[in-house]
């Protein structure tokens, strides 16, 4: 091996400081990369993600090598960086579905949460499935007309929902099945009981999971960084951990796109009386009369309206 040959590998773990790539042989190398390391001028907080296919140098004597090059991504899925504003992180690249693992009770995700993920796979073109944990907890019938109502609303627009309890099993085979042969990102608030469904897929992971908190009824952060892990079993797929997040920012919104990422205002939008209807005050607006009417729920609107006024306040575009 010269000093020159070259590797070619799949990012699976990103430890804050070091990357770790996985050669098509099974080999795990530590990586760096340089500081000034910038893919098409695009700011992010970290421009290599997992699931990002590199090219890497000879390793060192210490057994690190550098990311010389990454490969065209074929999709990515990013939020806003939570400690540079202006700024977006990459959550993983090159994945088939994005998975939001959520829970109606302790803690509680939000509409809001779930409509702002949903609205970012559909701007990044990333297929998208609502994973309801915790089922187990919702013992009340007021509870379960919640569950059966949020399950009917996502349904309804057309994303897949699968109900699950990783502490009773059910629905963990649904899960599965729809994991089957993919690269999923498995995203969600902190204490939605993530690492116990990796852990439940993945049998002898034993990923750190950590009780919630009373005062709060809020996750501590037992996922530091982000990893793929493969599924147990031949063409079973890879599921891309992730760090718990509390909330979910959406960056580089045009005001005039993010209907688009509503599939049932953007249908209803063809028969708005304006083409460049915003949906807010314009006369003839045809996803306002179905607001009225009961066709479009009201918490998706209001995510929409919550998400027009982050791109009215974002002067920051990121160039490609």
């Amino acid at each position: 091996m010269t000093e020159h040959t070259e590797h070619t590998g799949r990012v699976v773990r990103n430890t804050g400081a070091h990357y770790v790539v996985e050669t098509p042989s099974g080999a795990e190398i530590n990586c760096k990369v340089k500081g000034n390391f910038r893919i098409k001028g695009l700011r992010t907080t970290n421009p290599v993600a997992v699931g990002d296919f590199v090219d890497i140098g000879t390793p060192g004597t210490d057994g690190t090598a550098y990311i010389t090059g990454i490969h065209e991504r074929r999709n990515y899925i990013v939020r806003r960086s939570t400690n540079l504003s202006k700024q977006s992180h990459i959550i993983a690249a090159n994945v088939d579905q994005a998975v939001l693992v959520a829970t109606l009770a302790h803690p509680v995700t939000s509409t809001n949460f779930i409509d702002r993920f949903l609205a970012t796979a559909e701007a990044y073109r990333v297929g998208a499935l609502l994973c309801i944990n915790k089922t187990d907890l919702l013992t009340e019938p007021d509870d379960r007309e919640l569950l059966d109502a949020v399950c009917y609303l996502y349904r309804s627009i057309g994303y897949p929902v699968v109900c699950t309890s990783a502490h009773t099993g059910e629905g963990m085979d649904s899960l599965r099945e729809a994991l089957r042969g993919k690269v999923s990102l498995l995203s969600g608030n902190s204490g939605v009981g993530k690492s116990t469904i990796v852990n439940d897929l993945i049998p002898g992971l034993d990923l750190r999971t950590a009780e919630i908190s009373a005062v709060h009824d809020q996750g501590m952060h037992t996922t530091t960084f982000s990893e793929l892990f493969h599924l147990p079993g031949d063409d079973a797929g890879c599921i891309i951990d992730t760090p718990g997040v509390r909330g979910f920012g959406t960056v580089d919104f045009e005001r005039a796109d993010v209907s688009h990422y509503f599939p049932e205002m953007f249908a209803l939008s063809r028969d708005c009386r304006f083409g460049n209807c915003t949906h807010v005050h314009e006369p003839g607006c045809a996803v306002r009369a179905a607001l009225d009417e009961g066709r479009v729920a009201q918490s998706r609107y209001a995510s929409y309206l919550s998400i027009l006024d982050d791109s009215a306040d974002d002067k920051y575009r990121k160039p490609f």
